[in-house]
């Protein structure tokens, strides 16, 4: 649950799940970052920041990034710095896509799964996935500038069916 925010400068998005039991394929979660600008709110992204690319400008990184879900804490962690984003942005959607190599997989069929929002060390939203359980992909964020240029937070989880392409094209449209 959150609550919506506003001047909103610097964030983490955490994502942590449990590894597969032994002899099954790996769950692997990832962090996607989808930029909009101010002529296409809702169109393509601009660009987009996952695990196997970062933003032009280096305002939003992936700082850690895990195939597995193995280890302490939270296993993917990416870095938005929307203080520092280019005034040709609009909007910035954050998602989570579980990688389906192996055959369809959804959040209700991996063991503890939760996403973390922070600004500093608070907490703008928690989520365990659980209202999305049948779903492959979530939105869990969206950022939006107003006329004023500050950014204001939106929290609200929407599941989607798909793999992480299309979820990636789909995650900030009006439907998505």
């Amino acid at each position: 649950m959150s609550a919506p925010n506003k001047d909103i400068e610097k964030v983490e998005v955490r994502v942590k799940w449990d590894p597969s039991a032994v002899g099954e394929p790996a769950n692997d979660l990832d962090i996607i970052a989808a930029t909009y600008g101010v002529d296409a709110p809702y169109g393509s992204p601009v660009y987009l920041v996952h695990f196997d690319s970062r933003s032009p400008d280096g305002t939003i990184t992936l700082n850690r990034d895990s195939r597995t879900g193995q280890g302490f804490g939270f296993d993917e962690v990416m870095t938005l710095e929307l203080g520092r984003l280019s005034d040709s942005f609009s909007r910035v959607v954050v998602g989570v896509a579980i990688q389906q190599r192996e055959g369809r997989k959804t959040f209700g069929q991996i063991a503890h799964t939760a996403v973390q929002i922070r600004e500093g060390y608070t907490n703008l939203a928690e989520d365990d996935f659980s209202a999305v359980a049948t779903a492959t992909a979530a939105v869990v964020a969206e950022f939006a500038r107003d006329a004023s240029g500050s950014w204001g937070f939106d929290g609200v989880v929407r599941g989607f069916d798909g793999d992480p392409g299309a979820f990636a094209e789909a995650m900030g449209s009006r439907d998505g």
